[in-house]
Formats: structure tokens, sequence, C-alpha cells
């Protein structure tokens, strides 16, 4: 019950009610899910796209952002948070493109909480407490039974998540299509060329000493890339 306790206290805090009427003053009445005129201020929901927690509210980054909250009626902040009669739709996405691609970020931005992710680099990690693009070749058939295990989860549709966001590279055409029929997912890619990867690889810090390794990685993407 504290952490209850902890999120009640901030949205009765006075920094909340005024950047809540703020909002409201400067947005107007109307929802921005369904785009329907709300009559009532009470009845408007100033809504975190990144949703609050015990651990996170203090942050006004995320608590107290205008880019991270959403005017919203009382019936489409139902729907999203799957309350009263809304249950998940369980939507599958395969996100897909060449490294540096902007795929993890792509995911970031649109993935609830509550969403299940599957990133064979993330799972490195998991597994090895390294950064993310650190992978050691040691491990992948550990890595590798992870993520079978979780895509089979996905298939089956086995769990509580709202929805599944599948990250890879999916070069070959035939293996992604075989993948997202298998899975029932929307495909989603990255379109970013090969000059603007090998250009984030330049000024990324995390790769700076392992750029000859992840500019291998970007050429061999780009010379397996099917699209027909």
């Amino acid at each position: 019950m504290a952490k209850y306790s902890i999120l009640k206290s901030f949205y009765a805090s006075y920094a909340w009610q005024a950047f809540r009427l703020l909002i409201i003053a400067e947005r107007g009445l109307k929802c921005e899910c369904c785009h329907e005129l709300v009559l009532k201020v009470k009845d408007i929901t100033v809504h975190h796209k990144i949703e609050l927690t015990p651990e996170n509210v203090q942050d006004t980054s995320i608590s107290l952002n205008p880019a991270n909250v959403l005017i919203v009626c009382h019936e489409c902040h139902n729907k999203v948070h799957n309350r009263f009669g809304y249950k998940p739709s369980k939507g599958v996405y395969i996100v897909f493109g060449a490294p540096l691609s902007g795929k993890v970020a792509y995911v970031q931005e649109y993935a609830g909480r509550g969403d299940l992710v599957v990133d064979m680099d993330r799972l490195y990690q998991a597994v090895s407490l390294l950064p993310s693009y650190d992978k050691p070749d040691n491990l992948f058939s550990n890595v590798r039974g992870i993520h079978n295990l979780l895509i089979d989860n996905i298939k089956t549709r086995y769990g509580k998540w709202h929805s599944a966001w599948v990250i890879g590279g999916y070069a070959d055409r035939y293996k992604r299509d075989k993948l997202a029929d298998d899975l029932g997912a929307e495909l989603i890619f990255c379109d970013v060329s090969k000059d603007e990867c090998l250009r984030r690889l330049e000024v990324d810090e995390d790769r700076r000493c392992r750029q000859d390794e992840w500019r291998g990685y970007i050429e061999k993407w780009f010379a397996a890339y099917t699209v027909a």
C-alpha cells in the first residue's frame, strides 16, 4: 500500500494540480486519443505516457513533462489501462532494420508498461551484466535459447503481457516474413540509410572502442538485406 500512498501524495500536490490545469489551458478540452470534445474539466484526465511509479514520480522529466502527457477522456483512459471491461489487444510487432537504425528508440517511444520486449542485445545484457553492445560469442547458445522461449510465449500468447515487440535485424525477407506469419505480427521497418547508420556509429561514445566491429555489422546487414 505504500506505493499507492506515494502516488496519491503526488497527485494531491500543488505542483501536479498547477501542471494539470496549465496543460488543459494550453491544449483545450479535447481528448487527444479520440478527438472528442470533453465538456467539463473534471472529466479530463492528464495521462502519463510513461506510467508513474514510486521510483520515477519524483523525476520531473517524467512526472511534470508536457511531452510525457496526453489529455484524454475517461473512456480512452480506461482503454489505455485496460480497465473496466477493456482488455488488451495483445498486438505483436516486429521492429527490424540495420544496426543503429533506431529500433530500440522506436520501441521505447511506443511500447507501454506491461508490454513484452524481446531483444537479443538486451538478453545478452541480462545474462552477462555487460553493456548491450558487448555480446560474448560463448553466450550465444544460452541467449538464443531464452530468445526462442520468449518467441514461443508470443506465438502461443502465453502470459498476461499487453503487446509484444520483437527487435532484430531480420535482413532476410523470407525469414522475417515467416516469423511475422508465425507470430501474427505486424512488421515495422526502421528505414535508415547505411551512410546514416555509419554516421551515428562515428558519434556513438559507447561504441568508440568497437567501431570496426560495429562497422562490420552494419556492412553485413546492408549486404544481406532483401526487399523482394
